[in-house]
């Protein structure tokens, strides 16, 4: 293995899928990742925080919502691996009877900067939001804070153990509108960063999530230390969900679909101006 000769600093979620997708990196003597003469270190935080740091250009490589991209894009750049796409599935609204309509209702949302909320403020323009940590959503919902609760990470498995009943899936939503997957997430990098070392990065990155998917079990053991109480069944179908091929390299499709979201965004009026897809790696 090469000897590290550069620090970077590697920001995401302290989530299942995350450190499932990472695991090699955080451990390459123990799964023998060549990390090519670079060391990194690991920050973890939500990603409404992460979203908020890279405002400031605080990580060189962070977790990022497709939604703050748009206000990221003269900062960063996408990478092709590490994204997280929800292929008919994605963010979840919750109530706690039965709902058809979330008009004149109050939603929990996990941030203003994340994907969810911008799926959700195309699925119901004008709704009233209120933003929360995303981990304390369903209570505020089952306490009668809110009306409705935007889930996202494992909430969207497990929201039936807080009694609560799903409204409407808006990545089910958004498949049915574009016949596309939904754009949740990625990973990005400084745009200040050289090239090569970009490439670098992107090249130790896919491997390490190359690593988890060819050793299921080894980096599941690990990522269920940050899966919240979920089984390991459950855990599994999680990161499943989030960790897959769209997750190696999100291909023409992907990028398809993250630019088909900031478009119909800048069309909303959503956000301030269309900003084109920016892929490296």
């Amino acid at each position: 293995m090469a000897a590290a000769t550069r620090t970077l600093t590697l920001a995401h979620s302290p989530d299942a899928d995350d450190a499932f997708m990472f695991y090699a990196l955080a451990h390459p003597e123990k799964t023998g990742l060549d990390t090519a003469g670079l060391r990194f270190q690991h920050v973890l935080a939500d990603i409404q925080t992460l979203n908020e740091k890279a405002l400031q250009s605080a990580y060189d490589v962070t977790a990022i919502s497709f939604h703050a991209y748009a206000y990221l894009a003269d900062r960063y750049r996408l990478l092709r691996c590490g994204s997280s796409f929800g292929d008919g599935y994605g963010p979840l609204l919750v109530a706690r009877e039965p709902l058809r309509d979330i008009r004149g209702r109050c939603v929990a949302i996990p941030g203003k900067l994340t994907t969810a909320n911008l799926l959700l403020q195309l699925y119901a323009p004008g709704v009233e939001t209120v933003a929360f940590p995303f981990d304390r959503i369903p209570e505020a919902v089952r306490a009668g804070e809110v009306d409705v609760g935007l889930l996202i990470h494992e909430g969207q498995l497990t929201y039936g153990g807080a009694g609560l009943h799903a409204v409407a899936d808006l990545g089910a939503w958004w498949k049915e509108q574009t016949g596309l997957p939904v754009p949740l997430g990625g990973n990005a990098v400084r745009r200040d960063l050289p090239l090569d070392l970009v490439n670098r990065i992107a090249r130790i990155l896919a491997a390490s999530i190359r690593y988890a998917l060819d050793h299921r079990q080894e980096a599941l053991d690990y990522a269920l230390q940050f899966g919240r109480g979920m089984h390991r069944e459950l855990g599994d179908k999680f990161v499943g969900m989030y960790v897959n091929q769209w997750t190696l390299d999100c291909g023409e499709t992907g990028r398809e679909a993250v630019q088909h979201l900031l478009d119909r965004a800048h069309t909303a009026k959503l956000i301030p101006q269309r900003v084109p897809v920016d892929l490296v790696g």
